[in-house]
């Protein structure tokens, strides 16, 4: 099983976004997310927050929020929870990121980049400023089988 954290920095409609092109036998490949990784031994989720988003983006965030967990059931990979948050405060000077291309893009545009279609249901619910929650996301390959919120199924489209 993975541990991992997400996080999405907020300014002015935007958020940061990630396109994942540099990682050969990357898992998110030449999809957009948020900034985030893998926990590290001893790590918290505000550790691991802290640390993937400056190695990533150079920006040492001060003001954040845990919005919910992300449960990610795959046939391919193992399964991971996903510490999601959101940024509205950092300090620092923006660098170039080794797994990807940073990229400040509006939160309605959002939906027309290619993205797992469980993104989408997180999207959604940071949108709307839903108490934190817990979504369970199911794939096989890259297909959205199932969604479970706070452990009620979800439609999908």
């Amino acid at each position: 099983m993975i541990l991992s954290t997400l996080c999405y920095l907020e300014r002015e409609g935007q958020y940061l976004m990630l396109h994942r092109v540099k990682k050969e036998g990357d898992a998110n490949r030449d999809k957009w997310i948020g900034v985030g990784g893998k926990f590290q031994e001893g790590e918290s989720p505000e550790d691991c927050l802290l640390r993937e988003t400056w190695e990533e983006t150079g920006l040492t965030l001060t003001e954040y929020r845990c919005r919910g967990l992300v449960t990610f059931v795959s046939d391919r990979w193992p399964t991971e929870y996903m510490h999601l948050f959101t940024a509205t405060a950092w300090t620092g000077t923006p660098h170039p990121c080794d797994e990807g291309e940073l990229a400040w893009i509006g939160k309605r545009a959002l939906r027309a980049l290619p993205m797992w279609a469980g993104d989408r249901i997180f999207l959604d619910l940071l949108e709307r400023d839903a108490p934190f929650f817990s979504l369970k996301l199911r794939y096989r390959g890259e297909e959205l089988e199932e969604a479970v919120l706070d452990g009620r199924p979800l439609a999908l489209d």
